[in-house]
């Protein structure tokens, strides 16, 4: 069984995910992604918003440029994939059918 922590995580990502799907060009910084995070009942520090953006960058889900140590998070196919339940990607929260 997950931890309440594991399961926050998880969803985390996920999120993460589907924001840069909806966002223009696949991509937004940093902090449109805290403020959005926030929006989804993911109230974080923007130190744990970089944490993520690595982790997903790690797994080849996300591209992350850094401009004036502004990260950028883009999202490739495979991070498409896990946003739309196409592939499970361990530690990513699955959507749900219809999400």
């Amino acid at each position: 069984m997950k931890t309440l922590e594991q399961t926050f995580t998880e969803d985390r990502r996920l999120v993460i995910l589907r924001i840069l799907l909806e966002s223009d060009g696949y991509r937004a910084n940093e902090f449109i992604l805290q403020s959005m995070l926030e929006r989804f009942g993911h109230t974080i520090s923007a130190d744990l918003v970089r944490t993520e953006l690595a982790w997903l960058a790690e797994q080849g889900l996300i591209a992350v440029d850094v401009v004036a140590d502004v990260r950028i998070g883009q999202l490739l196919g495979r991070g498409e994939d896990a946003a739309r339940g196409r592939v499970e990607v361990p530690g990513v929260k699955r959507p749900r059918a219809g999400q």
